[in-house]
């Protein structure tokens, strides 16, 4: 029994480390168990209407964390359980029949993945001894990486705020109307800075994919409802008499067609692109 339950709580703790390396590590940055969680509650949160707002992509960021600290836990739990109370020596005071012993496995596996050292309970089997400091070094990697998550999830939505502003200054002015009475050179540089946004929202969906799950409060940054103007731009840009922004334009393109490549079929589905920008703009309702 001790051995079965050992190899259990060895598979719990493997499958929460490998849902940890391709949320944090991986290039594709989404872990099999953590995008389930993004997308249920994103799932949940359309169907009342979003009515949580940005609180959303934070809290689900938390929620998936807890269920990686549960993994760990709960694994080591079960390597500790069948060697509870024997396998561990306690402090004066303290009598282990007083809990029940997967509530005191737990325990231990708890303080021990925290870090927090206690005193009260400690392992004197030998190769529990070896184990439990591996423990405390999964539970600050966890800690570590769950610092580093937050950290790095904020740029790339600044980024996409930003290409937001662009495709909403252009927009304001009228820009793709009017392109065919602007210098060529002025709307190859405004297109190519165009194109360099989206490349940049391209990588970021496609590594860090929990963005896509953050809301934002007003309309103006809001990139979902600015990006159909992006591909306006582009087929006026296209019907251009100058090479040089026909080239542009069709750098543009290819950026947009990236950027419906990454969000179809993994976030939203279309059979092109005026659908597919369509379907994020309505899966990102925004307030004004």
């Amino acid at each position: 029994m001790g051995t079965v339950l050992t190899i259990a709580g060895i598979c719990v703790i493997l499958v929460g480390l490998w849902d940890m390396f391709h949320q944090l590590l991986h290039p594709r940055g989404s872990g099999p168990l953590s995008g389930l969680v993004f997308s249920t509650v994103w799932k949940l949160a359309r169907a009342a209407k979003h009515r949580l707002g940005y609180a959303l992509g934070p809290g689900t960021m938390v929620a998936v964390i807890m269920l990686w600290v549960l993994l760990q836990g709960v694994g080591w739990a079960l390597i500790y359980y069948p060697h509870v109370p024997e396998g561990f020596l306690y402090s004066d005071g303290i009598d282990p029949g007083d809990y029940a012993t997967f509530a005191e496995a737990l325990y231990i596996s708890l303080v021990s993945l925290a870090t927090l050292g206690f005193g009260d309970v400690v392992a004197v089997d030998p190769w529990l001894r070896l184990v439990a400091p591996i423990q405390g070094l999964t539970g600050f990697a966890l800690l570590t990486g769950a610092l580093t998550w937050f950290i790095q999830v904020y740029p790339p939505l600044l980024r996409r705020r930003s290409a937001a502003l662009t495709l909403k200054a252009l927009q304001e002015a009228d820009y793709a109307e009017t392109l065919a009475q602007l210098q060529p050179g002025a709307i190859q540089t405004e297109v190519d800075r165009l194109s360099e946004q989206i490349s940049e929202v391209c990588v970021d969906l496609a590594q860090n994919g929990e963005t896509y799950y953050f809301q934002v409060n007003s309309t103006a940054v809001s990139f979902s409802h600015h990006l159909p103007y992006a591909l306006r731009l582009h087929r006026e840009a296209e019907r251009s008499g100058s090479l040089e922004v026909r080239m542009s334009a069709a750098k543009l393109g290819t950026m947009l067609t990236q950027l419906g490549s990454t969000l179809s079929p993994r976030f939203v589905s279309g059979r092109d692109l005026d659908e597919i920008f369509a379907a994020y703009a309505a899966d990102h309702p925004s307030r004004r």
